[in-house]
């Protein structure tokens, strides 16, 4: 899988195509070998994700160096507002059910355990160049605001929206203009009408997927494609009624610390996909053979 995200991107950018990013997986797992020819080419890389389409769109028009830090919002998703002590209970059916809006089910389960949100710290890493330190989660339930950058005298600039995807793709892709939508094609967002907007600082208890990510972000290298397809691989574990919720955060963490001692910071694109290959063999590993939700190995 990633070989045929990253091959073909690098071969657009090789003939001068701006490339509409629509996936996590090229960066996450690809950064170091796709960012160096983006920059050599001086392609642009348009973010076609919501988050990191709302980052974009606040940073236009901002002076080299303006920007001080990157702030993500996240829905929380299936249990935000779940006590801890619950999450070990948790059945398959409770983490597709997501509070906003209906995806399929791995996304949906990524919300819930906050990776894709955590997996886009990274990707902003290497879109924007911000350090781990200056890039931030925050929980935002009505999920209005798609994400917020911080600039040096301390304004802090916001993109809102209702959740669609519609939106970002289209700037994306007629960016830098902006095309005319009528209220029929896009409804109009009535701020009176929408009540609060409401923020609350995650739960690193409840969301062990935060302290996974950025230790693999700062690690770097083939690190951050490793925790991604352990991610993947542990996911479909789950909703295959493989693995238990919380074993989801343990297969990551266990695949990030096996693969410490073979990490290479500036991979090729072989090494790329062989280590991507190598996390989703390793975290099957991470369970017994048969059996319902067994506990890890």
């Amino acid at each position: 899988m990633i070989y045929s995200l990253l091959q073909p991107t690098v071969a657009a950018i090789e003939a001068g195509k701006d490339i509409c990013l629509a996936n996590k997986e090229t960066l996450i797992a690809g950064g170091p070998f796709v960012l160096p020819p983006a920059h050599k080419h001086q392609v642009k890389i348009l973010p076609a994700d919501s988050e990191h389409s709302a980052i974009f769109q606040c940073i236009q028009g901002l002076p080299e160096g303006a920007l001080r830090r990157i702030i993500l919002t996240a829905s929380g998703g299936a249990f935000r507002d779940w006590p801890v002590e619950k999450l070990k209970d948790v059945k398959v059916a409770d983490a597709v059910k997501h509070p906003n809006w209906n995806m399929g089910k791995k996304i949906t389960v990524d919300s819930a355990t906050l990776f894709n949100e955590v997996l886009e710290v990274i990707e902003a890493h290497y879109l924007y160049g911000a350090t781990y330190d200056n890039i931030e989660i925050v929980i935002h339930p009505q999920s209005i605001i798609h994400s917020m950058v911080e600039t040096q005298d301390s304004s802090i600039l916001a993109q809102l929206g209702w959740p669609d995807m519609l939106l970002p793709i289209l700037y994306t892709m007629s960016w830098p203009d902006r095309i005319y939508c009528s209220e029929i094609t896009w409804p109009r967002l009535d701020l009176c009408k929408l009540g609060s907007l409401t923020f609350k600082a995650p739960d690193n208890v409840k969301y062990p997927s935060m302290e996974l990510a950025y230790a693999a972000g700062r690690a770097g290298g083939t690190m951050t494609g490793v925790l991604s397809a352990a991610n993947e691989k542990a996911v479909e574990m789950f909703i295959n009624d493989q693995i238990g919720y919380l074993d989801i955060f343990k297969v990551v963490e266990l695949t990030c610390n096996k693969h410490q001692a073979e990490s290479v910071s500036s991979p090729s694109l072989e090494e790329i996909v062989h280590y991507d290959l190598w996390a989703r063999d390793y975290a099957e590993t991470l369970q017994f053979s048969a059996g319902l939700k067994p506990a890890l190995v």
